[in-house]
């Protein structure tokens, strides 16, 4: 099995996770904690950054889904930012880029967070 990663930062109240590895059936459930854990300490304002990962699987894809939505309610984002070409093309056959921003550099999705009217 593939591992997966997290890696967490903050910049001006905004959340960061940046990605590694294989997100798949056996290894959601890191990134569905992390989530968990954002919203439980009231972070709604989050960019996952795919730089480093190399592989998503439906149930990767999943996890998004599920989150979105509660991120706006509460008057946050979800923007994902760095996609690899492979990566990329799995969200975009699933009509992901209709649901979410998605920048091809991380600096990019901040400063739609800090400049939302641009």
């Amino acid at each position: 099995m593939e591992e997966f990663n997290i890696k967490e930062s903050t910049k001006d109240n905004i959340k960061i996770l940046s990605l590694e590895g294989f997100l798949d059936a056996h290894t959601s459930s890191t990134l569905e904690n992390a989530f968990n854990q954002l919203f439980d300490k009231k972070f709604y304002k989050i960019i996952v950054n795919f730089k480093k990962l190399t592989y998503i699987s439906s149930a990767g894809l999943g996890v998004f889904m599920a989150f979105i939505e509660r991120a706006r309610i509460n008057g946050g984002d979800i923007k994902l930012c760095e996609m690899r070409e492979k990566i990329f093309n799995v969200f975009d056959m699933l009509g992901f880029p209709l649901l979410f921003e998605i920048y091809d550099k991380q600096e990019e999705a901040l400063a739609k967070f800090m400049n939302p009217k641009q």
